[in-house]
């Protein structure tokens, strides 16, 4: 999560006038919230990104009750974490070559300019998934891990992004997964659901590159694709579909156009319905009526059903400390 402020104080004056509160209306959070921040990119109606917008031009809803937007950075310098995921499974293996080529351009290119404390994660997976480098600035050791990518086995794409995501978790600033697949999944453990669910919980930003190397739709399978599309937009990411090595060079560029490009928004949870579901709805609108906007579709916080202190059950935590492996 960003360092920005934690908790609200609760005020020290008489409880009985909070008990009574929370007896008149049990569903709704009232103090003792923390900041929800959500990640947006605008573009025209042209799919030219706009990096211009001011604060007032965005609206908030969270389970569709309007919310004030308390923070507000226009393409924003905040510190990137990036989770670089490669699929080495045994259907990828033709298609190697440049994809390692062009991932090893995209980072070098994304640690040459933005935010000296920008850090990268590379990790491979077939039916097992790998870290080959834990984060770090040091382009010379992420390009030699490349040197050693062959394809073979199954392919674990739901598990790959679970783990990236819970190492991405405890990183500060904005935390994005690019991952550079065929699309299929054969041997995950996890599933699509448990995936994105471990991305949103670590605030994390999807954007998957899938190579296809079957041009015809009618001789591929693309359910794996449309999973990794919906995973991208719960997420507020944007999916990229190539075919050649020069359409994956143009894709990288464009995800680091887009990341340069970004705005933050955050807002404390006011007057929120509790829902049955711990997941949240976010909806981010931008006034200008030619413009959309790609945010994330929700957050985990607090429901109906929570268990614990009275003070637990009114409280929204968009986070969560790490898991242990």
């Amino acid at each position: 999560m960003f360092p920005w402020p934690g908790k609200i104080p609760r005020l020290a004056s008489a409880p009985v006038l909070l008990a009574a509160v929370l007896a008149a209306q049990d569903t709704v959070i009232r103090v003792n919230v923390n900041l929800v921040h959500v990640i947006a990119t605008v573009k025209n109606r042209q799919g030219e990104l706009v990096g211009a917008l001011h604060k007032e031009d965005f609206e908030i809803s969270d389970n569709g009750v309007r919310q004030e937007v308390a923070v507000f950075q226009r393409q924003t310098e905040q510190p990137l974490s990036v989770a670089l995921v490669v699929d080495t499974s045994g259907s990828t293996a033709k298609e190697m070559k440049y994809e390692s080529a062009s991932a090893a351009e995209f980072l070098r290119a994304l640690l040459s300019e933005g935010n000296p404390e920008d850090a990268v994660a590379l990790y491979c997976f077939n039916y097992d998934v790998t870290m080959l480098q834990n984060f770090t600035r040091n382009y010379p050791s992420l390009e030699r891990q490349f040197r050693l990518l062959h394809g073979e086995g199954g392919s674990s794409v739901y598990d790959a992004i679970y783990y990236a995501s819970r190492d991405l978790e405890a990183r500060r600033g904005r935390k994005v997964i690019v991952i550079v697949t065929d699309g299929g999944d054969t041997t995950s453990v996890r599933d699509l659901k448990q995936a994105l669910k471990e991305a949103q919980m670590a605030d994390a930003v999807i954007y998957p590159v899938v190579v296809m190397p079957i041009t015809n739709d009618a001789g591929r399978n693309v359910g794996g694709e449309n999973a990794l599309t919906f995973m991208a937009q719960g997420t507020g990411g944007r999916t990229f579909l190539q075919t050649t090595a020069g359409q994956l060079d143009k894709a990288f560029a464009g995800i680091i156009t887009e990341l340069r490009t970004q705005y933050v928004l955050g807002f404390y949870p006011h007057d929120v319905p509790l829902p049955k579901n711990p997941f949240h709805t976010l909806e981010v609108r931008v006034k200008p009526p030619d413009l959309r906007v790609s945010a994330r579709n929700g957050y985990y916080g607090d429901s109906e059903g929570n268990t614990g202190s009275q003070s637990d059950r009114i409280s929204v935590s968009p986070g969560r400390k790490k898991k242990t492996p």
